[in-house]
């Protein structure tokens, strides 16, 4: 009976071992995708990709776990319920089922199975068929009425390939969002459990020969190309990659691809794709090129194949080979890739295709070459028409219907009016949408617009008289959420061409308000206007007579409403009305700008309306060492082109030193203490027809005295003591030896530093001070020791003739270095030799205490002491001699360090032998 069930128990152990083995040779690849279909609802599909040979290993079902405590066992659902075989020893799996969740949140669906195929040489090599397959994806549940569904990135190029030795391998993981969300890809680790990575997991290039010139994995993170350049060691290996999905910037999903790459040792040269790398189309035309595919083996034949985003899409693209045929013929293969595209197809980010030719070196597979394509599909720009100006607006049209506007599931969203002071005639570039960088501002962001004589409308009225106006239109794409009331993953489209107009010239514009005298209390600005057009002023509901009066406001404003005392001129008729100066006195332009406006009146009192308001130029001037910042404002409705920049010189002239087109200038190489006086030169226009070009404005004089407010550079310093070296040094011989760099030497602007000041603290993040001041630039060193202990901090300053400091140097921090040792015995007789046990000679320094405790052979205690220096003269405690013979010891030492007393890791343990 013992036999029988010695017998069963054997073969059952033979039966798991053999139900190990078949696990132990099945999976090869795969991933998870998940696709939303309801407000808490997903729906799953594992792929896998399995060992065909391994049969008995195959099951139809695998667990997965939904990430919410709960687990499900999924039964298979393609090829029948048994996959579908390809070669190479493949059998593609997919597992899919739908979970509904209790609430919003992320979700980490992972799907794991006993186990891995075996031999794979960077996975627990040689017992990779131990290993458990895991894959999984974390996945973000949005709110879909407020933020819209999420479905992750489908990967479309399957994840086992092949290569050969020397040769380099390429692979695309070719990602595809249909809710047009932003992927990146990243090189990860393969797991065998949540969140657990394999085990003794080397990527691809470390495994022996290991990583070299020609042995190296790249991945790029944009467009998910993979090159392993070249592979070196025949085998199979496994590597993974997370591919991250972004919404709005913020990362929300990331799938976990686990892929396997077997390398045979293969005398084979891989084909060739050959096709253009990158198009943009507007929506609506026809993308169309040509891909061929060669091979530079003699006889072998090639199958060129087409996958990416363009083919998962309403009007899907086309290229002869896709739908899984596979054919190989004779290269040289050519096949067209044709894609009539529409608005529905509009997103921010290219569509990729991979283009993929095989050759058929082991009969039905081969070296593989891919090609990656980029295919944006921009938005149409809309179609502006006019701007119309009137006497304080302008008015744009363009063309409705807009040709995208009916795009299907509501894509077309908004349209933006954007604005800019003056033309911008860039070429459009089909691949560029937007309107970023190009110097407009958006003014208006609506869904709807007024239509008027079938063509929409907007009415800027933020104008201003004199200015060049110019307007583009942009169109805007979103994806809707399920309540269709908020936008997200906006698509901007090409812009507009541009059209520019000015308002009506029905009132005066200023063209002058330049400072002529700089004083506290008599300065003078110099005002000076245009008149109307006639054309644009109606002299029949406006009549004559007309009056220009001049009102002027303290600082830089827009608020002018003070009329100048005596500043009104009047002109019986318009012809007589003509362009007209004012010089406005008694100012004080040394602290102050002033703002100007002009008031136009009819019948004398009646006012038509007031020109722009203009300034004058300001300057500001401060002073460093050697050198004078500059900065002006103003606030004029004209563009100045161009600064010149004048300085005074000794005998009182001022020169032209520069020219600028921005608001500050700098002027270096100064002498210090010596005062240098200014004023700007703007150069300005409007830009119009009739109106003088170019304007002068000058600004007021403005003075500083450059001095020196640089410090010089910090030191860089070292300290060094006794402690770094060999050998027992008394305590009393350890000094810190600081040293440091010469900022005049090593660090330009430098010069005028002439002395150190060297600070210390006792203690790491303590309170410094000064504790040396050298006096000479060129002494880089001193010495330093404080009472009994080097420990502590220190930092070195360099001072200028100024007195200005630097920046502290690095700090360097410095310990003790305690030593402590014990001898083995002594003779306490009394002869003057060797009385008291002590430590050695020069063997104790930085030792703040110490707790020395002596026992007998029978444990009892007879001395002990806190000092360090021990001082045993052989007596118990009671003040008896102990007996001759050997008595064990502990000590505890507490050393003296940058914290203060620190007990020491290891205790001194020994025996003394006590002769008399």
């Amino acid at each position: 009976m013992k036999n029988n069930l010695r017998h069963i128990l054997l073969l059952g152990i033979l039966i798991l071992i053999n139900q190990t083995k078949v696990f132990a040779t099945h999976y090869r690849a795969g991933e998870i995708w998940i696709e939303q279909i309801g407000p808490l609802t997903i729906r799953a599909t594992v792929f896998t990709y399995t060992k065909a040979s391994s049969s008995a290993a195959d099951k139809n079902e695998v667990d997965v776990f939904w990430g919410d405590g709960s687990t499900e066992k999924v039964k298979r659902t393609n090829g029948g319920g048994i996959g579908v075989f390809l070669p190479n020893d493949l059998r593609y799996n997919e597992f899919t089922t739908t979970h509904t969740y209790s609430g919003r949140g992320s979700y980490q669906i992972g799907m794991v199975d006993p186990n891995r195929n075996g031999g794979i040489l960077n996975v627990n090599f040689p017992n990779s068929d131990l290993v458990p397959f895991y894959v999984q994806t974390n996945y973000t549940f949005l709110n879909s009425s407020s933020q819209g569904p999420n479905t992750t990135p489908r990967l479309l190029q399957p994840p086992v390939d092949k290569g050969c030795i020397g040769k380099v391998f390429v692979h695309s993981l070719n990602a595809f969002d249909p809710d047009g969300d932003s992927i990146a890809y990243r090189i990860g680790t393969p797991f065998s459990g949540k969140n657990n990575p394999v085990p003794r997991y080397d990527l691809p290039d470390v495994v022996p020969p290991g990583p070299g010139a020609n042995n190296k994995i790249s991945l790029d993170e944009k467009t998910g190309r993979f090159v392993w350049n070249a592979p070196q060691r025949q085998g199979e290996y496994n590597i993974a990659f997370l591919i991250i999905s972004y919404r709005g910037g913020v990362a929300i999903d990331t799938t976990v691809r686990d892929m396997q790459v077997t390398i045979d040792n293969c005398k084979n040269e891989p084909p060739k794709v050959e096709t253009i790398d990158q198009i943009c189309v507007v929506a609506g035309q026809v993308v169309r090129f040509q891909v061929r595919a060669t091979d530079p083996d003699i006889g072998q034949k090639v199958s060129l194949t087409a996958s990416g985003g363009p083919f998962s899409v309403k009007n899907p693209a086309v290229f002869k080979g896709t739908g899984g045929t596979n054919i190989f013929r004779d290269p040289p293969v050519e096949d067209t890739f044709s894609w009539q595209t529409t608005c529905d197809h509009i997103q921010a980010y290219p569509y990729t295709v991979v283009f993929k030719a095989i050759d058929n070196f082991f009969d039905t597979t081969g070296l593989v070459d891919l090609k990656t394509v980029q295919i944006k599909v921009v938005a149409p720009p809309p179609v502006i028409e006019d701007v119309v100006p009137s006497t304080n607006q302008m008015t744009v049209l363009w063309t409705k219907p807009y040709a995208c506007e009916a795009a299907s599931d509501n894509y077309f969203y908004a349209f933006s009016v954007w604005r800019r002071e003056g033309s911008n005639p860039f070429l459009i570039d089909k691949c560029v949408t937007g309107l970023e960088g190009k110097g407009y501002t958006r003014i208006a962001f609506q869904t709807s617009y007024d239509v008027v004589n079938g063509r929409y409308v907007f009415v800027d009225k933020n104008v201003e008289s004199g200015k060049t106006y110019c307007y583009r239109i942009l169109a805007h794409f979103a994806k809707r959420t399920t309540s269709g009331n908020n936008p997200y993953n906006f698509v901007e489209s090409l812009p507009s061409l541009e059209i520019c107009g000015q308002l009506k010239r029905d009132i005066p514009l200023i063209i002058n308000a330049s400072v002529q005298a700089t004083n506290a209390t008599t300065g003078r600005i110099f005002v000076r206007w245009t008149k109307p057009l006639g054309t644009a002023l109606d002299t029949v509901l406006f009549p004559p007579p007309y009056k220009y009066v001049v009102f002027r406001a303290d600082g830089i404003t827009k608020t002018v409403t003070q009329a100048i005392a005596g500043a009104s001129f009047t002109s019986p008729t318009f012809f007589g009305a003509n362009d007209t100066v004012w010089t406005d006195n008694n100012l004080n332009t040394v602290q102050n700008p002033y703002s100007y406006k002009i008031g136009f009146y009819y019948k004398t009192d009646s006012l038509i309306g007031f020109s722009t308001v203009a300034s004058s130029h300001f300057l500001t001037v401060g002073a460093s060492d050697r050198v004078t910042n500059l900065s002006w404002q103003k606030d004029v409705p004209w563009t100045n082109s161009q600064y010149d920049i004048f300085r005074r010189n000794a005998v009182g002239v001022f020169d032209s030193i520069g020219t600028t087109t921005a608001t500050t200038y700098s002027d270096s190489g100064l002498v210090n203490k010596k005062e240098y006086c200014y004023y700007i030169r703007a150069v300005g226009s409007y830009s119009i027809t009739g109106i003088p070009s170019p304007l002068i404005n000058l600004s007021q004089q403005a003075c500083a005295t450059p001095i020196d407010t640089v410090p010089p550079c910090p030191p860089v310093l070292t300290v060094k003591n006794a402690c770094d070296t060999t050998g027992v040094i008394a305590e009393n011989d350890i000094k810190n030896l600081l040293s440091w760099t010469n900022p005049v030497k090593t660090c330009r602007g430098s010069e005028d530093a002439v002395k150190y000041k060297v600070y210390y603290s006792n203690t790491e993040g303590g309170v410094f001070r000064v504790i040396e001041t050298i006096e000479d630039i060129n002494k880089i060193s001193t010495e330093h020791r404080e009472g009994n202990s080097i420990a502590g901090c220190y930092y070195v300053t360099a001072l200028d003739t100024t007195k200005n400091e630097s920046r502290p140097s690095n700090i360097v921090c410095v310990d003790n270095c305690p030593f402590y040792e014990l001898p083995n015995a002594f003779t306490p007789n009394g002869d003057g030799q060797n009385d008291k046990f002590t430590p050695r000679k020069m063997k104790i320094r930085f030792i703040n205490k110490v707790e020395f405790k002596v026992y007998n052979r029978w444990g009892n205690l007879v001395f002990e002491t806190d000092k360090p220096s021990l001082d045993w003269n052989g007596q118990n405690l009671t003040g008896a001699d102990v007996a001759e013979g050997t008595y064990f010891y502990t000590c505890s030492v507490f050393e003296q360090r940058l914290d203060g007393a620190v007990l020491s890791p290891k205790i001194l343990r020994g025996y003394i032998e006590v002769a008399r």
